[in-house]
């Protein structure tokens, strides 16, 4: 893969590019359906509704349009998006397994610039965001997940690893490579950062290196060593960055990619390693189109890279010590089409933003709240039965146009966030006869919303962790 030019006068910027639909803006919204032009399913390359937009008074004017396919592909391609919800579903109880793990062992500069590109997570057939980084000579490309506290890639010789596009990683042709031993701060922290899925492994003449294990509840895994080598950041180098050496591999949601990079709150991830380069400071903007756009990763602090067209609006982050690596907000609220929703569970609405979940996922007085409140304003469209793990679900067939009501979040502050509108809905079916509401409800009220990148599209979201707090505002994220 390529690498383009370093721009010194940037911070670290990384262009992403994932599948998506193209939407409009704020206020109340609509869809208008076509009869003979392609369709576009509309969740991240899976269902690829292309929605073109137009202003019309305070409204937004989507075009829907679509042909008719046979049976067969249709129903490949909704096993295929079930598949990928379900596999969103399991994330979402993993990191619930995690949080309360967390709660139960406790916790524990000036920014340099450059630019980096990466490539579409959607062709290594996976719905989160990739970026391309330099390791030791090589090239790997890993999921960027704000929830994962290490970083860590495939490794030769590979016992047992997932298909990945890129050659494997190889640490006998780095010479910067290096294990991390057992007598190390960086092994020491390594229990924490792994959540308490796995000890380190240490002890003995047969077992000098530092070895993890990362296990998820859908069933995937990463294990292998703890090293340290070269990271490449378009020019900027991080030496002895640690990560994880994975040589037994396995996991549906890894895809074609090479592994995940850790951007959570640890001593080991990304951000912490970084932090004299870069000031603890990240940004991304998500774009909407599989193709012919990108969005950007951004690390560092310096805000005349983004293109944001609203201020950057601040809230803060929860503390709390039993936190783990994971970023906490206060929700306090949301609106659907100007009307705000009540629910008791707003009183105690701690929400983790995460990129690495596709689906939001909220506490069911919640959801509940927001799924009577959808049902009210879509009274006029027929329902349609649930799909996967959404069960909000209308049949819009022979509608030209659809009209998509405003959805905001609210967070402490008084900060609104307002939803793109390609966020707010999510086409099962290519001829509009299943269109779902793009939320899902969590099986407890003790379990931990959760904020999916399906909603962060077109956003610019900073994650300040100097300042411990959260920036959001409305940008364009398509780059190319």
């Amino acid at each position: 893969m390529a690498w383009g030019a370093c721009i010194a006068a940037l911070p670290l910027l990384l262009l992403l590019l994932l599948a998506a639909a193209a939407g409009g803006n704020g206020g109340v919204h609509c869809l208008e359906q076509g009869s003979r032009s392609r369709s576009r399913r509309a969740l991240q390359g899976r269902h690829k509704h292309h929605l073109r937009s137009r202003a019309v008074g305070g409204a937004t004017v989507l075009e829907l349009r679509h042909h008719s396919f046979s049976s067969a592909p249709s129903k490949s391609r909704e096993e295929e998006a079930d598949a990928f919800l379900s596999s969103d579903a399991a994330r979402v109880a993993s990191l619930q397994w995690r949080i309360e793990n967390y709660r139960l062992i406790g916790s524990a500069a000036a920014a340099s610039k450059a630019q980096v590109p990466v490539s579409s997570g959607a062709k290594l057939r996976t719905l989160n965001y990739v970026a391309t980084v330099g390791l030791g000579g090589g090239e790997a490309t890993v999921i960027v997940d704000t929830a994962s506290e290490l970083t860590w890639v495939q490794c030769k010789p590979c016992d047992s690893c997932h298909d990945q596009q890129e050659p494997l990683f190889d640490p006998s042709s780095s010479p910067s490579y290096a294990a991390v031993p057992c007598n190390s701060s960086s092994c020491d922290a390594l229990q924490v950062a792994t959540g308490m899925s796995g000890s380190p492994a240490c002890g003995g003449a047969d077992r000098p290196a530092c070895s993890y294990t990362l296990s998820y509840r859908d069933g995937s895994y990463s294990r292998g060593v703890l090293a340290r080598d070269k990271l490449s950041l378009a020019g900027e180098a991080v030496d002895g960055f640690v990560f994880g050496c994975g040589t037994s591999n396995q996991g549906a949601p890894f895809g074609g990619t090479s592994g995940l990079m850790g951007l959570g709150r640890s001593q080991l991830s990304l951000v912490s390693q970084t932090a004299d380069q870069f000031g603890g400071v990240f940004s991304y903007c998500l774009p909407l189109k599989e193709s012919d756009s990108s969005g950007s990763l951004v690390l560092g602090d310096d805000s005349s890279v983004y293109r944001n067209s609203t201020p950057i609006v601040y809230t803060s982050m929860v503390s709390d010590p039993l936190q783990g690596p994971f970023y906490f907000l206060n929700l306090t609220g949301i609106t659907v089409g100007g009307q705000e929703v009540e629910s008791p569970g707003f009183s105690s609405g701690k929400v983790i933003v995460d990129s690495g979940t596709v689906i939001t996922s909220l506490a069911p007085s919640i959801y509940n709240a927001v799924k009577a409140e959808i049902l009210s304003q879509f009274a006029e469209y027929p329902q349609a039965p649930a799909f996967s793990i959404l069960d909000t679900c209308f049949d819009m067939t022979g509608f030209k146009e659809v009209q998509v009501p405003s959805l905001k979040l609210v967070f402490d502050g008084g900060v609104e966030v307002e939803v793109d509108s390609s966020g707010v809905l999510y086409f099962v079916s290519s001829d509009s006869s299943q269109v779902c509401l793009a939320m899902a409800a969590l099986r407890s009220e003790y379990e931990t919303s959760i904020i999916g990148n399906y909603q962060q599209k077109n956003l610019r979201v900073i994650f300040d962790t100097s300042a411990s707090q959260v920036g959001f505002a409305q940008e364009t994220c398509g780059y190319i």
